[in-house]
């Protein structure tokens, strides 16, 4: 049984890899930053998205969420690709003083190591109320043309890429999954505030990024010495469209168009779809993670800074690749995955609501009658908490593909073109030349080492046959995925290609067929 995979997150922070020389570990304080380069604001020109949008004071909200009367700062066509620089709130709320430079000045973090757009938001006129207002920058909103209600949006996550190397987690008082317990201190001090923040009593963890062997880990110090690492696995915690209210809405609470859904399998591959109820979808993100676990315990995740790009595609009643005939919630899809959601403040209301997204998802789309598919998801599906501190609670279900292999299609497209491709046991392949050369490498085969030699300027790439060894630019890399030969044509897993060749690949299942579109990367 194909267990529950996490690797195609690593792929969102390939293109910052060969700049991060990051920090020790021994303390947890910053120890070389002049190695990472910062990702500032820029400019259209330096991305290859078709659109940018920085997170200007004027391209944001803080603590609530667009609804129907907001004005959108862009609009787009449907199918185009917009790269987002988002905001972390960590390190701009009051409780941390409302000043970032100084905030992350303790931890010897320099000003121009800190975000010029955070400082921006933080020292700005936008009023922003701590104990009733949502912590998170949102960034949008954005028109699609011709979404309208009753449409859905599509959205694929292209890439990911950490714009700082050190985030914060945070546990405050009254939140989190042990309210009362949790800090352990006596509590908020009178007085507290962004000119005396220390009487809040919130604890921040400062966590800051190391890479070791090619990936990326945060790592917090352990007080009776050592420390604890963990690998990071950035996603976006809010993604969203405009509910169909003039009310304020906050950003903490997920709601049936998206928002703070908090779901750590939306990394980089993934592909999530969202009811549109007012014209022009209004399109937005916000809350930045390197990591979560599942339940985001303490309040807050690895929050940090991240560089997002995103295509976003208008779906219209009747296209196949629609998840459910009549999509009320959000749905998202991996490579693995089919992820029914489930809503609700009590977390077992929330459970009976994935359960019944799923069944209508396997009923409507996979065609399998309802008790059928009852029974199925007790033997054979997972269910997760996505988090327990948000007001609504949230739990997915992870539907395995693979499960289905036999009842579906396989279809894999670089941009736009249609490569072969090929389900061999539970895996899919696609081969490797054409899939080189459509990414501007050179191949060759080496018959004295079994292997495809790929090669572009300043890279090269040999992929040996049922090895667990390739080697990328001359280093040998562990990849558990192995090639195969198939009537003498190399092929290789479509989940290694980000890693081979930072290539981005998205899934939707169309009817029957399961879709892979592969572009190069964004960044």
């Amino acid at each position: 049984m194909p267990s529950k995979r996490r690797n195609l997150r690593f792929h969102s922070i390939t293109a910052a890899l060969c700049t991060i020389s990051l920090f020790t570990a021994v303390t947890g304080q910053a120890a070389a930053l002049d190695s990472f380069h910062i990702l500032q604001s820029t400019s259209k020109d330096q991305l290859r998205a078709d659109y940018y949008v920085p997170s200007t004071v004027e391209n944001i909200s803080w603590g609530h969420l667009p609804n129907r009367d907001s004005k959108s700062i862009l609009t787009v066509t449907s199918g185009s690709t917009v790269t987002f620089d988002t905001i972390s709130h960590e390190g701009i709320l009051e409780d941390q003083g409302r000043d970032p430079e100084k905030y992350f000045a303790s931890f010897g973090i320099r000003p121009d190591q800190v975000l010029d757009d955070a400082k921006a938001v933080a020292a700005s006129e936008l009023q922003h109320d701590f104990d009733n207002d949502g912590p998170h920058v949102v960034t949008g909103p954005i028109e699609i043309q011709g979404a309208e209600p009753g449409d859905v949006l599509k959205v694929e996550v292209l890439s990911l890429t950490p714009r700082v190397p050190y985030g914060v987690i945070s546990n405050r008082h009254y939140k989190g999954a042990l309210p009362g317990e949790y800090p352990e201190n006596d509590g908020r001090k009178e007085g507290a505030s962004a000119a005396n923040p220390e009487l809040y009593q919130n604890i921040s963890k400062f966590t800051p990024v190391e890479e070791i062997n090619g990936k990326l880990y945060g790592v917090l110090p352990v007080e009776q010495g050592g420390h604890v690492r963990f690998p990071l696995r950035p996603f976006m915690g809010l993604m969203g469209v405009a509910p169909d209210t003039s009310e304020k809405v906050s950003s903490v609470p997920p709601i049936e168009t998206g928002g703070n859904i908090d779901i750590n399998e939306l990394g980089v591959g993934s592909t999530l779809y969202l009811p549109i109820q007012v014209k022009g979808g209004l399109f937005y993100t916000g809350d930045p993670h390197f990591a979560q676990g599942d339940g985001e315990v303490a309040l807050t995740a690895m929050e940090a800074s991240l560089r997002g790009t995103f295509r976003l595609t208008v779906l219209k009643a009747g296209d196949p690749s629609l998840p459910r005939a009549e999509l009320k919630q959000p749905f998202a899809e991996t490579e693995d995955y089919w992820i029914p959601v489930g809503l609700d403040p009590d977390l077992d209301e929330a459970m009976k609501e994935a359960v019944r997204e799923a069944l209508g998802f396997l009923n409507e789309k996979l065609g399998m009658d309802r008790a059928t598919a009852y029974a199925y998801m007790s033997a054979a599906t997972d269910y997760e908490v996505s988090q327990v501190v948000d007001k609504t609670k949230g739990i997915h279900a992870l539907i395995h593909k693979r499960h289905f292999i036999n009842n579906l299609k396989l279809s894999i497209a670089l941009n736009g073109s249609a490569l072969s491709s090929s389900i061999i046991g539970d895996e899919f392949y696609v081969p490797l030349r054409p899939l080189a050369e459509g990414l501007g490498y050179e191949v060759e085969w080496d018959p004295k080492r079994h292997a495809a030699l790929a090669t572009a300027p300043g890279k090269s790439l040999t992929v040996p046959i049922g090895q667990a060894i390739y080697e990328m630019d001359g280093k040998a890399v562990y990849n558990s995925d192995a090639a195969i030969m198939k009537n003498s044509i190399t092929m290789i897993p479509v989940k290694t290609i980000p890693a081979l060749f930072g290539a981005h690949v998205n899934w939707t299942t169309s009817g029957n067929v399961l879709k892979a579109s592969v572009t190069p990367s964004q960044n």
